[in-house]
Formats: structure tokens, C-alpha cells, sequence
């Protein structure tokens, strides 16, 4: 059976179309990889790559976006409402088929001492390749952002794995190995952030809330909105309707609408599955009801 790992590489650069074209035509070079989608916001001023491959082929085009994005994105220039540290600020290896975590770990390992030794750019291991605890937690790793970092980097609680104690235009990386996650942000109908971020603490895990649901509130007052943005990290455990009605909820509270919301990336069949039975009110259906599974046997 043929490996096959994805690669969600999130870039600080959602804005410049442009910029963004050539970093990804560096993933595109690479014989063997698949550029499965990629969502650039310009709110956020972020843009979230999906790739997918035979391992070592997806390790060098993860490689390859680093050292354009590296060249590209200055931090010290970069300002958008989403949190972040790094050019490329974050690369997570996720096992899709033929793989144990274990191999991502290493792989994951293997790339961020080459980011480090070969760009002198600092690198935090998370995730299931965490080094230590604390820094499973990608909020826990990238505390502080670029701009609080460049102090914080030269604290041994803040000592990168691999890579200098210090921060250049292209900041740090998070580099790690995890199981496959949605992106899922809901819109409320405010401009109001203290009710965004009552919600988001409601919702997250790390406040008492969904275990599987890291959710924090995002500024969007230009367009009259506050988003709640988060990271699904098991859609079984959680699915996306769960974390929906619950905002739903929690906003009526307020006296705020929802005004629409947004998958970023890709999402499996599964947990779209979830949401339409759900809300269909359908009983005991199967994917193999799926007209398009059956047919093309996907």
C-alpha cells in the first residue's frame, strides 16, 4: 500500500493574490503532490494550504512554501485579525492512509531541524510532536504572537526546539503531527467582541467548554460582524452541528443573529453527513446511500 500524508500549511499572507500564486506554485513543482485547496481571507490576512502525497514528497513541498513564504512575508509588516508568529506559521502533518502518527511525528521532526539549521528560523514542535506538554496546545505555542515572541523567545520556557533564540522578518514556525481537524467559523450578526468572546470562552474546551472545539473571537467590524473561529479536532466526538446550535443559542442570549458561517479547507464526507442527517431529521442513513460513493466507490 502506498503512503499517502496530507499537509495543511497555514501562510500570514491573504491579501497579496499575487505573492500567494507564487508560493503556491513552489508546492505545485513538486512530482507527486496533489494541491488539494487552498482559502486565502483577507480579514485574516492568512492563507490555509491543503496538499497531499507520498510522505517524502509532501515534506519537500512543505519545504519549499517555507523557504518562498520565508522570502516573501515580512512580519514586521504583516497586521490581520487572526493570531500568528511566522511567515509560514504553522505545518501540521496529517496521516491520510498507510501511515501511523508516529511517522508524521518523525517527519515533522525531521523538517524542523532542517528549517531551523538550513533558514535560522526558530520552530516549535506541537501537537503529537510536542516536546514538551504545554506545547500541544498551538494557542499555548503561538502565546504571545510574533510581536510579544521576539522578547519571550529568549526565556527557556519559550526556547525553540530547533533554530535560533531569536526572530528575524519571517518569525517562527509551528511544526507538528495531528489527527485530521475542520476549520469552521460561524458570523454573528455584531460588532459587539465581548459577546464573541463570551461565546468562544463558552465553546472551547480549554475554558470548560467542547473538548474537541478550540474557538477563539475575531474582529470583523468592517463588515458590521465578530467571528467565531474554530479548530473541529474531532467532528465524531463533536460534529459541526453541536457547535452551531450551541453559538445559535448562546447568541439568541444576546439578542445577536448568525448571518452565515464558513468551512475553510476541506471537510470529510463524514461529518458533512452528520450535519445534513441532523438537520433532515433522516433516520439510520448510510454513506452507502451516497449515489456518487456508490457509483465511483469513494
Amino acid at each position: 500500500m502506498v503512503k499517502i500524508m496530507e499537509c495543511i500549511p497555514n501562510i500570514s499572507e491573504g491579501r497579496r493574490l499575487d505573492v500567494v500564486e507564487e508560493i503556491l506554485a513552489e508546492v505545485r513543482q513538486v512530482a507527486g503532490v496533489t494541491l488539494l485547496d487552498y482559502s486565502s481571507n483577507a480579514d485574516h490576512n492568512r492563507t490555509v494550504i491543503s496538499l497531499i502525497g507520498e510522505p517524502e514528497r509532501v515534506v519537500e513541498a512543505a519545504w519549499r512554501l517555507i523557504v518562498k513564504a520565508a522570502e516573501k512575508i515580512d512580519l514586521d509588516q504583516h497586521q490581520g485579525e487572526h493570531p500568528r508568529m511566522g511567515a509560514t506559521d504553522v505545518v501540521p502533518f496529517v496521516p491520510i492512509r498507510g501511515m501511523a502518527m508516529e511517522e508524521c511525528v518523525d517527519l515533522a521532526k525531521g523538517l524542523g531541524e532542517r528549517v531551523g539549521r538550513e533558514l535560522l528560523i526558530p520552530v516549535y514542535l506541537y501537537e503529537k510532536a510536542a516536546t514538551r506538554p504545554e506545547r500541544r496546545n498551538l494557542a499555548e505555542v503561538r502565546r504571545g504572537q510574533y510581536e510579544g515572541l521576539k522578547e519571550s523567545i529568549r526565556t527557556s520556557e519559550r526556547t525553540p526546539d530547533y533554530g535560533p533564540s531569536v526572530l528575524g522578518k519571517a518569525g517562527a514556525i509551528a511544526i507538528g503531527a495531528r489527527p485530521p481537524l475542520v476549520a469552521f467559523n460561524v458570523n454573528l450578526g455584531t460588532t459587539n467582541l465581548e459577546i464573541g468572546k463570551a461565546i468562544a470562552k463558552g465553546i472551547r474546551g480549554s475554558s470548560g467548554g467542547f473538548v474537541n472545539i478550540k474557538a477563539l473571537a475575531i474582529d470583523l467590524s468592517e463588515q458590521g460582524l465578530v467571528q467565531i473561529s474554530m479548530n473541529m479536532v474531532d467532528t465524531q466526538g463533536t460534529p459541526l452541528y453541536r457547535a452551531l446550535e450551541f453559538i445559535k443559542t448562546e447568541a439568541a442570549h444576546f439578542g445577536v443573529p448568525i448571518v452565515g458561517s464558513e468551512i475553510v479547507g476541506l471537510v470529510p464526507l463524514e461529518a458533512m453527513m452528520d450535519v445534513a442527517t441532523y438537520y433532515l431529521g433522516v433516520h439510520d442513513f448510510s454513506s452507502e446511500q451516497i449515489l456518487e460513493k456508490r457509483v465511483f466507490g469513494f
